[in-house]
């Protein structure tokens, strides 16, 4: 019998109260929009109209809804979830509202909501499949440290990808499936079905924004996302050692990738790197492909779900290699350049080697000029 098949009443109750909240935002928008409105103006904006950015209360609803109806051994795996991603969810909330709160403040907010994780369930990252750093791991500050770093790195990563409908949000509930896919693999059915109400309360908020945008994650819904879905990888390796940490980094590798090219081209060009901008993959594959094919009104659409499938592959993979360390590693290896190396055909409008496209100086002048 599949994992699929076995959905715990929780899933159900996640998505039908996440649909049900976006839904009443949507109606209601005309009396919160003061507050709630993403205007349509933004170098880095790609939607024509005023819509309520706060998808990511629906959202926490839909984990809260699931927390009260899941079995006990699964609410001392949601409530976690809930109670640390608070100062994640809150501070991007206050960003959607005010426009006001920094980068670094919502970055620093996530790793604090690793911190959060660690203190009440004890759990943090012991191990990375790397005798050096794993001797180092094994100091408790340094493990905890760690994984606030982690984590804020993988809630700030789904955060950058957040630019069209349906591209983060769906690249969560195919990330989210995965780690259950795993988990239920190795007989940890408890975690499997926890990510599969994770994933559902997103799937309730996807409804609504893929693929009109009736309602969008923001702020708040985004780092409450990658802090889930970050908070999920680091239990699945804890409580499963049997599963390499290099499988959740290749579930992740998709955003991953992204932040960490978006920091270089970033100082490349000597900008801040949490400036925002419109040369991440996601804007070039519609600005320079999607946008010649597909009518206006669905562009972001299909930018959005082509992007957030391009994680599948990924996703499968690390499923395949969830007990191998050495194939895990070297699959994160071969989709960071994959990942350079389709970044860089966008660029030159050909294929290169992405080594060269990073490291070549005047290769990195023409791209400091052309993008």
């Amino acid at each position: 019998m599949s994992m699929f098949s076995q959905l715990p009443a929780s899933a159900y109750v996640a998505f039908a109260t996440s649909l049900l909240c976006a839904l009443v935002l949507v109606i209601t928008k005309r009396w919160h929009g003061h507050f709630s409105f993403d205007g349509a103006k933004g170098i880095q904006k790609f939607h024509t109209e005023a819509t309520p950015r706060i998808g990511g209360v629906a959202i926490v609803l839909g984990i809260a809804a699931a927390y009260l109806v899941a079995k006990p051994e699964r609410q001392t795996l949601l409530g976690p979830v809930i109670l640390a991603g608070c100062p994640a969810f809150f501070f991007g909330l206050l960003e959607d509202i005010t426009k006001q709160v920094s980068v670094l403040t919502r970055l620093i907010a996530t790793m604090v909501s690793g911190v959060l994780g660690w203190y009440i369930t004890g759990v943090s990252i012991t191990s990375l499949d790397m005798p050096g750093l794993d001797a180092l791991l094994s100091y408790s500050i340094l493990s905890v440290l760690f994984t606030a770093f982690a984590i804020g790195g993988v809630a700030n990563a789904i955060n950058i990808i957040d630019g069209f409908n349906g591209l983060a949000s769906g690249m969560a509930i195919l990330a989210l499936s995965g780690i259950a896919a795993i988990g239920y693999s190795v007989g940890d059915i408890n975690l499997a079905f926890a990510c599969l109400s994770l994933a559902a309360a997103i799937m309730g908020f996807f409804v609504l924004n893929w693929p009109f945008g009736k309602i969008f994650l923001g702020d708040g819904g985004s780092y409450f996302c990658g802090f889930a879905l970050a908070w999920s990888a680091v239990l699945l390796v804890e409580r499963n050692t049997v599963i390499t940490p290099f499988a959740a980094l290749l579930i992740c590798v998709h955003p991953i990738s992204e932040v960490l090219f978006s920091i270089y081209r970033r100082k490349l060009r000597s900008l801040n790197p949490g400036a925002p901008d419109r040369q991440h993959l996601h804007s070039l594959i519609l600005r320079r492909y999607i946008r010649k094919k597909v009518s206006p009104r669905m562009r972001n659409s299909i930018a959005g779900i082509f992007l957030a499938c391009m994680s599948l592959p990924a996703v499968l993979m690390a499923y395949l290699a969830r007990q191998n360390a050495l194939f895990a590693f070297v699959l994160c290896v071969i989709f960071m350049l994959m990942y350079v190396a389709i970044y860089a055909r966008i660029v030159r409008h050909r294929w290169c080697s992405p080594i060269g496209f990073l490291l070549f100086r005047p290769q990195a002048q023409k791209f400091r000029n052309k993008v």
